[in-house]
């Protein structure tokens, strides 16, 4: 006779804590602990920005393949980190489509983001972050300027993003009233608690239900672990002391147009972030609404000046705002490339992404999408350009990102390896 489990029974009696044999070995001294990469300074990271209206590929694209290119006007502010970014051609995401839709995908490589029926996969930042994440205060950082999100779980739900600089700031930096820390350690411990309450009863759940049941429970279990690991994980930081930064907590920029500004504030948590090794793996998307830019010679919307239709009053526009888009990050990178961690810069050690879903924002086209590699250990100071029909997919380029973070592996989404062209140092 088959035995009666309502959903009430399975939630109350379910295995939520099959991962404790597991976590029982996960202790502070190991969640903290510094492996021995580390101990060698070799501290591996990797950041991934997107613009989400899109470059216009001609002033970013250089006319020669190779690495003897000249600058294209957007690469211009990079000179001084030249030897440390290569710019990619003619790759994209294969069957990711939809126009806008396709942010959606930039980081998972989930094909048809348009289609109603469409189901997002993790992103990379997120897969590395299960295997890398316990080593740092925060597994990740998702973060945007405006709104939205890059970084998805394995399930494809996408994980809401900070926009605010001062809140990001009292995360990474301010250790908060005893009263807030303890009330953060009773949260912790009361789902500690929950997780702990029905462990008895697990075997028996599973040995009165069938084989898809357990199927089913097993990816449960799965989820619960990841949970259970995330409580522990923010235990043994939450005794630990914050890092110190010589920096107040920053006000908020309210003011949309004020691109410059918004974007070197974020810019400014990342590299904090960075730096204090707060965490090892971000996300940003960018900024890009329909607001009126507030820099000289801008007098329309950046998404209307987006959809330029090749009018060159607007391609001029347009041009004013990515160069600034441009500027900003070649001050980032040369910032972290004069930041010494060990023997090697802040830059060697952080892979960083830049890029769009949007090849040309005017059609709406997500192929010949604009990408730029940086840092990373990573033998840049090139140009890949990749012929119609014969390019990779983007998520090679994930992937090499991903073994530069000490990942084994050569797989992941749409990837059939790795970027050819662009080798470990």
């Amino acid at each position: 006779m088959r035995s009666r489990w309502n959903r009430r029974m399975f939630l109350r009696a379910s295995g939520i804590a099959m991962g404790l044999p597991l976590l029982g070995s996960m202790g502070t001294t190991r969640l903290l602990a510094k492996d021995n990469a580390d101990e060698s300074g070799d501290v591996r990271r990797m950041l991934a920005i997107c613009a989400p209206l899109g470059i216009h590929t001609p002033n970013l694209f250089p006319e020669k393949s190779g690495r003897d290119f000249e600058l294209s006007p957007y690469l211009k502010p990079m000179q001084p980190v030249r030897d440390k970014i290569t710019v990619v051609s003619g790759i994209m995401h294969p069957n990711v489509d939809g126009g806008h839709a396709a942010e959606k995908s930039f980081l998972t490589g989930a094909a048809h983001p348009g289609q109603p029926s469409f189901q997002n996969t993790i992103s990379v930042d997120q897969l590395a972050a299960e295997q890398i994440g316990y080593k740092t205060r925060f597994g990740s950082l998702t973060l945007a300027v405006d709104n939205n999100s890059l970084s998805y779980t394995r399930s494809g739900v996408q994980i809401p993003a900070e926009n605010r600089p001062s809140k990001l700031f009292a995360r990474l930096f301010l250790e908060g009233t005893p009263q807030e820390k303890a009330e953060q350690m009773r949260r912790i411990e009361d789902g500690q608690s929950i997780m702990d309450l029905v462990q008895d009863q697990t075997k028996k759940v599973t040995r009165q239900v069938g084989r898809e049941d357990n199927q089913t429970l097993d990816q449960y279990f799965t989820s619960v672990r990841e949970l259970e690991q995330r409580l522990v994980q923010a235990e043994a930081w939450a005794k630990h002391p914050k890092p110190e930064v010589d920096r107040k907590q920053p006000e908020d920029i309210t003011d949309r147009g004020n691109l410059t500004e918004r974007l070197r504030l974020m810019y400014e948590m990342i590299f904090l972030a960075i730096q204090t090794d707060s965490t090892r793996l971000i996300t940003l998307i960018g900024p890009g609404g329909n607001e009126v830019v507030s820099l000289d010679g801008v007098e329309d919307g950046w998404h209307n000046l987006s959809h330029h239709g090749r009018d060159p009053g607007k391609i001029e526009m347009l041009s004013i705002i990515e160069l600034e888009e441009m500027r900003l990050l070649a001050e980032l990178l040369q910032k972290l490339d004069n930041a010494q961690e060990g023997d090697h810069s802040l830059l060697d050690q952080t892979a960083i992404l830049f890029g769009s879903n949007l090849g040309n924002a005017s059609s709406h086209n997500n192929t010949n999408l604009p990408i730029l590699s940086a840092g990373g250990h990573f033998r840049h100071g090139q140009h890949l350009a990749f012929e119609d029909g014969k390019a990779p997919p983007l998520c090679n380029l994930l992937v090499n990102y991903l073994q530069h973070l000490g990942l084994e592996t050569d797989e992941f989404s749409s990837a059939t390896g790795t970027l050819t062209g662009l080798q470990m140092v």
